[in-house]
């Protein structure tokens, strides 16, 4: 995070490989920790807060070296770094991470396959905020800082805006999976129910508002700063309301 700072301040003018190396030795660390427990449990590793902000993490992380691959978005890395350093500082509160209870949570891999698929979703929604700060970067550099724009090492414009279109595609594909799958197969502890509980009628709101916004670019030719605003808000909504739904949630909180 600290050597992207430097980056940002150089006005992403030279093609500098020590960053996003930098986020490719965390993420195969991140990889061997979410490994290492998962088998530890016996279970995929999304049972809990901790949990499930690594994973979503990791989701995020994963999609920026692999967009990085290309040397106009290798910049991505610059920006999704403070995100992860941020979140992921904060994802160790040991409140989040309660011990282990002996058995997990979920007990069947429908439900594993529910959880993974959502937390895939948020990540990839990640990345569509990520762009929309590079595309708001990328926009004010053509307006104050022309000689700057013309030097760049960042996509154009266009790119970074068919990006955001990409990454919230996937990501609500992702998310209408996993709701669907947990819909079906997810076994409820007793007592608990779909009707009414917090974390349920989150994640429709969480589906219904990037339904919205791609029906908005889509069909209302919604473009531009608006667009990647509105990318980078509703993630931000995201992140800063997950973790209250999912402690309200019977569901993910069953009483014992």
């Amino acid at each position: 995070m600290l050597y992207s700072a430097f980056l940002w301040r150089r006005g992403f003018q030279r093609d500098n490989w020590i960053n996003y190396s930098l986020l490719a030795i965390a993420f195969v660390l991140h990889t061997v920790a979410m490994a290492k427990r998962g088998f530890s449990l016996q279970h995929c590793p999304v049972n809990n807060l901790y949990e499930a902000t690594a994973f979503v993490l990791w989701t995020i992380a994963a999609g920026s070296l692999v967009f990085g691959l290309w040397p106009r978005l290798r910049f991505l890395g610059v920006f999704t770094s403070p995100l992860l350093f941020c979140v992921g500082v904060f994802a160790l509160m040991p409140g989040l991470d309660p011990p282990p209870t002996g058995k997990p949570q979920f007990t069947n891999g429908w439900a594993s396959l529910h959880a993974a698929m959502i937390m895939l979703g948020y990540g990839a929604f990640g990345l569509s905020a990520v762009a929309g700060s590079m595309f708001l970067t990328q926009e004010r550099n053509l307006k104050f800082h022309r000689a700057r724009a013309l030097f760049t090492l960042l996509p154009p414009i266009q790119r970074l805006e068919k990006m955001i279109t990409v990454s919230l595609a996937t990501g609500l594909a992702l998310l209408t999976t996993g709701l669907g799958l947990g819909a079906a197969y997810v076994e409820l502890p007793e007592g608990a129910s779909f009707k009414g509980d917090p974390k349920v009628i989150w994640s429709m709101l969480v589906w219904a508002i990037y339904s919205v916004l791609l029906l908005l670019h889509w069909k209302f030719d919604q473009r531009g700063h608006r667009y990647a605003w509105s990318a980078i808000v509703a993630f931000g909504f995201v992140i800063l309301t997950f973790w209250g739904t999912n402690l309200l949630s019977g569901i993910h909180n069953p009483t014992p």
